[in-house]
């Protein structure tokens, strides 16, 4: 599988662990994948000690200011090796990267991705490194290099973790953010394609060792396995969010990750601004009830650790509110008002009222 020497043969460095051979059959398997991740600007292939792009594409700008951002997917990843598919978790960490990144108007030009594992199998991190260039591929972006390490004995021979960072550019007078938001303004929420990324941690706690669900439990709420579930990918809102901005007057943008919406939307507000924030707009899926009962959550604990079906949420000017949906509703992106902004100096974010209007 690996294609290394028989023991007798074999080098010092793969008798402690670490095959050469088999990174080199890895690196075979996922360039077809990486080729199919490409911008015009990226120079070269994969192979080299870094990864080129033509910087002179961005002569076009007046002032282009390159942003950044570096993320993992979290212990998300556990659950995926214990179901053995690696072919999703590519999207969440993509997802990471460029929803953070699009928030401030940065268009993502390109990615490079970080896979520790404590055995390279080449078709399984083959199969990873195919998630994240048809990720790529997704939010427009290279997939421009990577690195993936072997870790025998600081991982298990089936464990691995992934990391990336990524790179985007943005005009300097059209960047997005608090100083641009105003009293009045009103927040679009973007539907979430279920948990992201986020909360895993006591997402597995609860269901998987307190409530003593098993991955492959069928659920009728949820409509298929409890492992089927958790991999949900993580929508990825990127190209969505970048021609929202172009065709409406966007004022800031909040990817909700760790810490729930309320903590998140805080980000982008201004000192002398707060924002109301209404829950019967809509209703959670099912998946985030399941995980408050099991786990006994008050609503400011589950509110605080999971999206609670929203996303990411746009702050835009309320002539523009209309026009935000439709955008989003023609690429795809579940999208509805679900608040605004008030002239409240406290800088808080308040939710008010109940999921889907019930008591």
């Amino acid at each position: 599988m690996t294609g290394e020497t028989p023991t007798a043969e074999r080098s010092p460095y793969a008798a402690a662990g670490v095959s050469i051979e088999a990174g080199d059959r890895a690196v075979a398997l996922m360039k077809q994948w990486v080729d199919k991740a490409r911008r015009p600007e990226v120079v070269g292939g994969i192979g080299g000690f870094a990864g080129l792009f033509d910087a002179s594409a961005l002569r076009s700008y007046r002032r282009p200011l390159l942003a950044t951002s570096a993320d993992g997917v979290g212990t998300k990843v556990a659950v995926a090796q214990q179901l053995d598919k690696h072919d999703t978790i590519g999207f969440d960490l993509v997802a990471m990267l460029v929803d953070d990144l699009v928030v401030c108007g940065a268009e993502p030009l390109f990615m490079t991705d970080y896979i520790a594992c404590g055995k390279v199998v080449p078709d399984r991190i083959a199969t990873i490194v195919k998630g994240i260039a048809e990720a790529c591929v997704v939010a427009g972006c290279a997939l421009l290099g990577g690195e993936t390490a072997e870790h025998p004995g600081l991982l298990g021979p089936d464990e691995y973790d992934v990391a990336g960072s990524t790179t985007g550019v943005v005009e300097a007078d059209e960047v997005l953010g608090a100083d641009r938001v105003q009293p009045g303004d009103v927040l679009i929420a973007m539907g979430s394609s279920g948990l992201h990324s986020n909360g895993y941690s006591l997402v597995r706690r609860v269901l998987l060792e307190q409530a003593g669900w098993s991955l492959d439990r069928q659920v009728d709420e949820l409509g298929r396995s409890v492992g089927e579930e958790l991999l949900e990918p993580t929508r990825i809102y990127a190209l969505p969010c970048l021609a929202l901005a172009r065709h409406t007057a966007t004022h800031a943008m909040s990817h909700v990750t760790g810490g729930g919406l309320a903590a998140n939307l805080a980000r982008v507000l201004p000192t002398s601004a707060s924002a109301v924030v209404d829950r019967s707009t809509w209703t959670p899926a099912p998946i985030f009830g399941m995980v408050q009962q099991a786990g006994g959550l008050s609503q400011d604990d589950i509110e605080q650790t999971l999206n609670m079906g929203v996303g990411m949420v746009a702050v835009v000017a309320p002539a523009d509110a209309d026009r935000a949906v439709a955008v989003l509703t023609e690429r795809g992106v579940d999208s509805w008002v679900c608040g605004e902004v008030t002239a409240d100096p406290a800088g808080e974010v308040r939710l008010h009222g109940s999921y889907g209007g019930s008591a």
